[in-house]
């Protein structure tokens, strides 16, 4: 009976053993702890001491290039510290050679609210800031407010240093885009230093976007006796020295903070044009508070609203920036997403890429899937990048941010795969060549063990069938009003700008559907490069992927399968339900060889994933067909 029992409890603990929840993400090696690491005593021969198989020198070498390393019978060689650590993270992930980074910049940008939220969050919430359950609700949500009391996870962000620098990633801004003027405030600044020191040691900086109006609510160190002042025009001598009295403050704490990131002007933002003034007059006034410091601006040109009226939404940037291209101080960096409008699941890349010759450039990328399932959905997004830089070419930029997926969730990221978009961006922000093949494989070898050719195919399709079942042939923006995530494309909400609402991008009636961008339209086709601008404005050389985004045709359109729109649509559709139909099959058959806690956890998302694409068929298919009914 005893010996019955030990058996029991051996097989209850090799189960206990095999589960995971998928908290280790892509690190998963067991400590071996056998490797004799000779070399400076750093946080690299740490890791190898730990989980190498194989003994390891470690070298400085003073004529490498920053973060490079090189590996070679057995030596990982590098500048500094930071550059033997990324060397041992790539001699564990079975790297035999050395590299260097494409990228001096390599940022993730969280969204996190100082009341612990997140805006596009689909992981839980902040795991830097903490808030607390108010006491009333607001349409039946609870409402949080802001504990800046609250302790810090020391462990967690621990783990959080270790998994970015891993894969390359030297930089976290850590709060909000639409940023609380508290952020500025001593009382948060003493956290960021505490998040700062943290993070120091695995090379990453810490950066901090700014709400432009800080400076009339909130103090700054030794000026004006310590109270706001009442203006934010950054040609005021007052505004400038608050900010400059704001940095030295930061950077007295914080000697290697990196900067901000602002998003002035847009979606009720407050900025530079609240006093006539333009985006380089802003940038340039908070570049000089920071230049002395080595610091830089990320000044994103996500901008659209009043001062457009009736002007294409996806032309505004080029609106706004084109014709002060030049104009910006050298330690400013304009930030531009992808596409023109909004991390579609499909758009073409943004023309603010070729009309900016004179000012540094960075792309900004989503990882967070906000219009791709969000964590609900199995969609590899390597793919979608590896697009934008077909068109982009990767030497044009200085760096690349990333909006993060990262949360409270055990898993971090709400669904396993979405683990892989993470990796993905800090793979590509070191190396832009990289391939999506390529970079799932490691990905999948490092996570499930193993490279298995279903999963990796899965993988490598899910972002078309995302597009498939969401919005194929260049339609755009459908989505259920501000949550992004459903078929809304019948939405129109009198209340809110006419460029919110998805009939704005879609436009159909009962003769025609889709957006006359070309130069009989909003000329938005003219903001491109040759050969591109002649190529979309022409229906016949136009790729079909972009053919609604760009053009408006009848619903007898045929496209070169021989089909109608209307039934390309249906085809698209049901094609792109299939491919989910299809994930499913794998994920079944590959059952046997994932644990069981993840291979759940996973078969809900994708049963769910399903659900949502068929949605998004009846929905979109029903809707548009009753135009060809009328």
């Amino acid at each position: 009976m005893k010996k019955l029992t030990l058996l029991v409890m051996a097989i209850v603990f090799a189960g206990m053993a095999k589960a995971e929840d998928g908290h280790k993400l892509w690190l998963r090696q067991q400590p071996i702890n056998k490797a004799k690491v000779t070399g400076p005593e750093c946080l690299a021969a740490q890791e190898l001491r730990t989980y190498s198989t194989k003994d390891v020198t470690l070298k400085l070498d003073a004529n490498m290039e920053q973060d490079a390393y090189s590996i070679s019978n057995g030596v990982i060689a590098a500048k500094n510290e930071i550059g033997l650590l990324y060397g041992a993270y790539a001699l564990l992930r079975g790297e035999t050679t050395g590299s260097k980074p494409f990228y001096k910049l390599r940022i993730l940008n969280h969204w996190d609210n100082l009341n612990g939220t997140i805006e596009r969050g689909y992981a839980g919430l902040s795991i830097f800031w903490k808030g607390k359950a108010g006491e009333r609700k607001f349409h039946g949500h609870t409402i949080f407010v802001e504990d800046p009391s609250a302790p810090i996870d020391a462990e967690l962000i621990k783990e959080y240093a270790r998994a970015n620098a891993s894969i390359g990633i030297n930089g976290t801004v850590l709060n909000n885009v639409n940023a609380s003027p508290k952020m500025l405030s001593a009382e948060y600044i003493n956290k960021v230093k505490t998040y700062a020191d943290i993070l120091r040691p695995y090379g990453i900086k810490v950066y901090l976007s700014v709400n432009f109006a800080s400076p009339m609510t909130i103090p700054a160190k030794g000026f004006n006796a310590g109270k706001p002042i009442k203006t934010a025009d950054p040609l005021n001598p007052k505004v400038k020295a608050w900010w400059k009295a704001k940095a030295k403050e930061i950077y007295a704490q914080i000697p290697d903070f990196g900067g901000f990131l602002v998003k002035a002007n847009s979606e009720g933002q407050p900025g530079p044009f609240d006093y006539k003034r333009t985006h380089a007059d802003g940038a340039n006034m908070l570049a000089d508070a920071v230049k002395p410091f080595g610091g830089i601006i990320m000044w994103r040109s996500f901008v659209y609203g009043a001062a457009h009226k009736g002007e294409d939404r996806v032309k505004q940037a080029v609106s706004e920036f084109a014709n002060l291209d030049g104009q910006f101080r050298d330690n400013v960096i304009l930030q531009s997403k992808n596409g023109p409008l909004d991390f579609q699941p499909r758009e073409p890349y943004a023309p603010i890429f070729d009309q900016i010759k004179n000012t540094k450039q960075m792309a900004e990328l989503q990882i967070t899937q906000e219009y791709l399932g969000q964590s609900r959905h199995l969609t590899y997004l390597a793919p979608m990048w590896r697009e934008f830089f077909g068109f982009v070419a990767p030497e044009k930029l200085v760096g690349i941010a990333g909006v993060a997926n990262i949360g409270l969730d055990k898993n971090w990221c709400g669904h396993h795969f979405s683990q892989a978009n993470w990796y993905a961006f800090g793979r590509l922000a070191w190396n832009p060549n990289l391939t999506s093949e390529t970079i799932a494989n490691e990905w999948l070898n490092q996570t499930f063990d193993s490279v298995n050719s279903q999963l990796h195919s899965m993988m490598l399709r899910s972002r078309e069938a995302c597009v498939d079942y969401m919005m194929p042939i260049g339609l755009h923006h459908i989505f259920a009003f501000d949550e992004h995530y459903g078929p809304e494309p019948d939405g129109y909400n009198p209340h809110v700008p006419y460029e919110w609402c998805p009939v704005y991008y879609h436009q159909a009636n009962n003769d025609s559907i889709g957006f006359n961008r070309t130069h009989t339209g909003s000329n938005a086709t003219a903001q491109y490069r040759e050969p591109y601008c002649t190529l979309y404005d022409n229906i016949n050389t136009c790729p079909e992927r972009y053919l609604l985004w760009f053009h408006r045709v009848p619903w007898s359109y045929r496209l070169k399968s021989g089909r109608t729109v209307l039934e390309e649509m249906d085809y698209r559709y049901a094609r792109g339900v299939k491919e989910v139909e299809d994930f499913i099959r794998i994920w079944n058959e590959v059952k046997p060889n994932i644990d069981e806690q993840r291979w759940q956890e996973v078969d809900a998302r994708l049963q769910h994933q399903l659900e949502n694409a068929k949605e998004w068929q009846k929905v979109c298919m029903d809707y548009f067909s009753s135009f060809t009914k009328k």
